[in-house]
């Protein structure tokens, strides 16, 4: 596993301690993470705190000479409201853990130009897997079922 999925991962691991759903981001610059975050929607009790938007808030407000050379990484494949973000900031790069729990829309990301990496990692699909067995009514809220 990539050492910044691994920290995404780890954001996901502390998001499911919390009671939320473990979903775990992180945003590269020039090889530094410059944010990170994982889903808070039950936590702060949010309609829109992905792990994705997490990771864009806790990176500040940044000029978009940056996020045309982010890479985003995130444990599961991002829904449209994030995918709406990573394209209206042109982060050029997505790389994400896993689809196979989740299809978010990667085809909308590639559509836009944005390189999108999936590693099917098996850590990233069994929390998730995981996780949606034992919480399915949280799991259909957050993805909006």
């Amino acid at each position: 596993m990539n050492e910044y999925l691994k920290i995404a991962v780890e954001e996901a691991r502390i998001g499911l301690k919390e009671g939320g759903v473990p979903i775990g981001s992180v945003i590269v610059y020039e090889g530094k993470i410059i944010g990170h975050g994982h889903n808070r929607r039950v936590q702060n009790g949010s309609a829109i705190l992905h792990a994705e938007m997490a990771a864009l808030e806790n990176a500040g407000r940044l000029t978009a000479s940056v996020y045309k050379h982010c890479t985003l990484y995130t444990t599961l494949s991002p829904c449209a409201m994030c995918s709406g973000a990573i394209i209206l900031y042109k982060i050029p790069r997505v790389v994400i853990g896993e689809n196979k729990t989740f299809m978010g829309e990667e085809d909308l990301l590639r559509e836009k130009g944005i390189n999108v990496e999936v590693l099917q990692d098996e850590t990233c699909i069994l929390l998730m897997r995981n996780f949606i067995k034992d919480n399915p009514g949280l799991w259909n809220e957050d993805i909006g079922i």
